[in-house]
C-alpha cells in the first residue's frame, strides 16, 4: 500500500506539525485518556473538597460579594452594565463579576456555593490542561504529570480556596481554551474559524483578569516548541500574525490602569530601586516555593528599602545563570527555555514594577505562570531517565512522592481559608511585620466583639505602617463601637485623609459625627460616602437616621426606601417601619405598611430581636391593633435585650401608652 501523498502547503503557510511533535491520536486512547482526566478531578476533591465547609473572609470577599448589593441581586441586566462599568477593588474583571452574581442569582450568599464553583472551574482547568499539553507535544504521561503537579501544589490554595480569587480560575480556563484552539489554528492556518476561536477566547479571558496580556508572548514561544513553526515562518511573521492580540493586551493594560488608579502609588513613593530589588528577589521566592511550597501566606509585606544589596545581587546571579542554562540546552531541549520564558514572561505584569498595592508578591500570581516551570521540569526529568531502568524507576518514585507530598501539603494550607480568623492568624504566624494580618485580624475581631484584642492587633499594624489608612479606619470603627465617637474621629478623619475615595471611612466618619452630635458634617460625610459607592445600602440608612434627627421626615422616608431596595432587611426594614408608624407628620404616616415592614423585621430576626419588636408593637399601635400592640410589647420585655436600660425604660413608656390606647410618637430613627 502506498503511503498517502502529504497536501502542498501554499506560499507562507506553516506545513503541518510533524506526528513526532503533534498529535491527538498518540499515547494511549480513550480508556486512559478519561482515567487521567477523573484522577485529576479527585485529586483536585481531595485537596479542595473541604472548601464546601468553608466561609467568605474578610479580604476583598465583602467588596466583591457579601457586602456588594448589584451583585448579590443576581443577574439582570442593569447588573452587567454594573460589571463592565464598575471596577472591583482596583480590578476590571467584568466576567468575573457576572460569575460572582451568576452564584448569586441561584445560590444567595451560601459560601458553599460560591466555592464550589471555584473548585469546579479548577477542576475544569485541571483537565483541560492535560489534554492541552498531550496535543501540543503527543507526550501522555508527561502531560499528566504536569497538570497533576500543577493542579494540586499548595501555591494553587489561594487561587481556589479564596472566592474573590474567581478571577484567576476563570481566565486560567480561558488561557487554556485559547491554547487549545491556537494548537488548531497552527496545525491548518488555513481554517481561519480557529484563528478567530483564539482572538474570542484570549478576549474572554482578558474580561476575567488582566494578567492574561502576556499570553500572545506564550503563543510565540510555542511557535517555537512544540509547534516548530519558526523554522517555516520568519519569525516577523509570527509577531505580525499576532497583531489582533497584541492589541488586545495594549487596550487591557490601558483599562486596567485606569481602573486602579486609586491603589498605584506614584513612582516617586516606591523608588524604582525598590521595586526592581524587590522583583528580583520574587522570582527567587517564586521558584523555592514551587520546589519547598512551605511558610505560604494570604500576604507577603513588601521590604521597601529593607533587602541588602548582597542579598538583590545574588537573586539576579540565580536568575542569571539559570537563564544561562536554559539557553546553552535550547537546540537540544527547547522546552527548558520555552518553560523558563514563560515562568518569567507570565509573571510580569503582577512584579510590581508599576506600584499597585503593597504586597511583596502573592501566591496566586503563580497560577498561570508555574506551568511553565513544571513543564521545564517534567520534560528535563523524563529526558534524563532515557532507556536507563534506575533513572526512570526514580524519575518515577520521586513524581509519585512529589503528588503525595503535594496533596498533603496543599490540604494543610487549605484549612487556614476555612475563615478570616485562621487565615490572618496563619499568615502572622510565618511573616513578620505583616501590618496587613494585624489590620484584617482586627477588623474580624471587632465583629466579633472583642473589641480590646481588636485594638491591639490594629494598633500593632499602625506601629509597622502609620498612614495605613484601612487601620486608622478599623481603629475609628473600634472606637466607635467601644462608644468612645469623640476619640474615634480624628482616626477616622486622618483615614479619610490618607484615602479619600475610601467611602467606608467617610460612613464610619458620618457615624462619630453624628454620635456626637455633628449632624450636618455627618450628612455631609454620608453623600460623600454615596458618591464613591451609590449602591451602599447601609449609607442609605445611615443618612436617612441623620436627616430624620434634623426633622426631615420625608427625605430620610425616601432614603430609608433606597437602602430597602438595594439590600431588602435588617436596620432599614425596621426603621422605616418606625418612621412610618411613629412620625408626627399624618400625611407620612402609613399603619398597614408599617405593620408589614415590622412583621418581616420580626421574622427575619426569629423574634429575638427587642427593637424589632418594640416596632412592631408600635406599628400595631399605628393600625389600631391595640391587642397584638401590647402582646408585641410585653414579648420584647421578656428577651434578655429588652430587660437592659434605656432599652426597658422606652418600652414600658410604650406600654403605659398602649394601656391608654395611645399611638407613639417620635420623630427619631430606632437604630441609626
Amino acid at each position: 500500500m502506498k503511503p498517502k501523498p502529504r497536501r502542498p502547503t501554499k506560499p507562507g503557510q506553516s506545513a503541518p506539525a510533524p506526528a513526532a511533535v503533534v498529535g491527538p491520536g498518540l499515547g494511549p486512547g480513550r480508556g486512559p485518556t478519561f482515567a487521567v482526566g477523573l484522577l485529576l478531578v479527585v485529586h483536585v476533591w481531595l485537596v479542595f473538597g473541604q472548601t464546601l465547609k468553608s466561609g467568605f473572609v474578610n479580604y476583598d470577599d465583602p467588596a466583591n460579594v457579601t457586602a456588594n448589593a448589584m451583585v448579590q441581586a443576581g443577574l439582570s441586566w442593569r447588573g452587567v452594565a454594573y460589571a463592565f462599568t464598575q471596577p472591583q477593588v482596583g480590578h476590571w474583571d467584568p466576567l468575573t463579576t457576572l460569575s460572582h452574581m451568576a452564584v448569586c442569582h441561584f445560590a444567595g450568599l451560601k459560601a458553599g456555593a460560591h466555592h464550589l464553583a471555584n473548585g469546579a472551574l479548577h477542576a475544569a482547568s485541571a483537565v483541560l490542561l492535560f489534554l492541552v499539553l498531550r496535543g501540543l507535544t503527543g507526550a501522555f504521561w508527561r502531560s499528566a504529570l504536569v497538570a497533576a503537579l500543577w493542579a494540586v501544589h499548595p501555591l494553587r490554595v489561594e487561587s481556589v480556596a479564596w472566592i474573590t480569587e474567581r478571577k484567576d480560575v476563570l481566565c486560567g480556563l480561558f488561557f487554556l481554551l485559547t491554547l487549545a484552539a491556537y494548537t488548531h489554528y497552527a496545525r491548518a492556518p488555513e481554517r481561519r474559524g480557529w484563528w478567530w476561536a483564539v482572538v474570542g477566547l484570549f478576549l474572554l479571558g482578558l474580561l476575567c483578569k488582566a494578567m492574561l496580556v502576556t499570553l500572545p508572548a506564550v503563543l510565540l514561544l510555542l511557535d517555537g516548541w512544540p509547534l516548530r513553526r519558526t523554522g517555516k515562518l520568519p519569525w516577523r511573521a509570527l509577531v505580525l500574525e499576532k497583531w489582533p492580540l497584541f492589541a488586545l493586551s495594549a487596550a487591557a493594560c490601558v483599562v486596567q490602569v485606569v481602573a486602579a488608579q486609586s491603589m498605584i502609588g506614584s513612582l516617586e513613593a516606591w523608588p524604582l530601586g525598590w521595586r526592581l530589588g524587590n522583583a528580583t528577589v520574587a522570582y527567587v521566592a517564586y521558584v523555592g516555593q514551587t520546589f519547598w511550597p512551605v511558610g505560604l501566606a494570604v500576604y507577603y509585606p513588601h521590604p521597601k528599602g529593607t533587602l541588602g544589596a548582597g542579598e538583590i545581587a545574588l537573586a539576579g546571579l540565580l536568575l542569571a545563570v539559570a537563564t544561562a542554562l536554559a539557553w546553552s540546552v535550547r537546540r537540544r531541549q527547547p522546552y527548558v527555555l520555552v518553560g523558563w520564558l514563560w515562568f518569567l514572561g507570565m509573571l510580569v505584569p503582577v512584579l510590581g514594577l508599576v506600584q499597585s498595592g503593597t504586597l511583596a508578591r502573592a501566591d496566586r500570581y503563580l497560577y498561570l505562570p508555574q506551568i511553565g516551570l513544571l513543564v521545564a521540569v517534567v520534560w528535563w526529568a523524563v529526558d534524563w531517565s532515557g532507556a536507563c531502568p534506575g533513572r526512570r524507576r526514580a524519575v518515577g518514585a520521586a513524581a509519585l512522592l512529589a503528588l503525595g507530598s503535594l496533596v498533603w501539603q496543599a490540604q494543610g494550607q487549605t484549612t487556614h481559608w476555612k475563615d478570616s480568623h485562621a487565615l490572618w492568624t496563619q499568615a502572622l504566624a510565618v511573616t513578620r511585620a505583616n501590618d496587613v494580618a494585624h489590620n484584617n485580624l482586627g477588623h474580624w475581631l471587632i465583629e466579633q466583639g472583642r473589641l480590646r484584642e481588636a485594638e491591639a492587633q490594629i494598633r500593632a499594624a499602625l506601629a509597622y505602617a502609620p498612614n495605613y489608612g484601612d487601620a486608622r479606619n478599623n481603629l475609628g470603627l473600634c472606637l466607635l463601637a467601644r462608644g468612645q465617637a469623640a476619640e474615634a474621629i480624628p482616626e477616622l478623619a486622618r483615614a479619610v485623609e490618607l484615602r479619600p475615595h475610601f467611602a467606608q471611612a467617610q460612613s464610619n466618619l458620618g457615624m462619630a459625627l453624628l454620635q456626637t452630635g455633628e449632624t450636618d458634617r455627618a450628612i455631609a460625610h454620608f453623600q460623600r460616602a454615596l458618591e464613591l459607592e451609590p449602591r451602599r445600602a447601609e449609607v442609605e440608612n445611615n443618612l436617612a437616621g441623620a436627616l430624620l434627627q434634623q426633622g426631615r421626615a420625608r427625605a430620610a422616608i425616601a432614603h430609608y426606601e433606597k437602602a430597602l431596595a438595594l439590600a431588602p432587611g435588617g436596620n432599614a426594614l425596621r426603621n422605616l417601619a418606625w418612621v412610618l408608624a411613629t412620625c408626627p407628620e399624618a400625611a407620612l404616616r402609613d399603619g398597614p405598611r408599617a405593620v408589614a415592614l415590622a412583621r418581616r423585621a420580626a421574622a427575619q430576626s426569629g423574634g429575638a430581636d427587642p427593637l424589632a419588636l418594640l416596632t412592631l408593637s408600635a406599628a400595631y399601635a399605628e393600625a389600631g391593633q391595640w391587642a397584638e400592640a401590647m402582646a408585641a410589647a410585653e414579648q420584647a420585655l421578656r428577651l434578655p435585650g429588652g430587660a437592659t436600660d434605656p432599652l426597658a425604660s422606652r418600652l414600658r413608656a410604650q406600654v403605659r401608652l398602649l394601656q391608654n390606647q395611645t399611638p407613639v410618637r417620635d420623630s427619631y430613627v430606632v437604630v441609626p
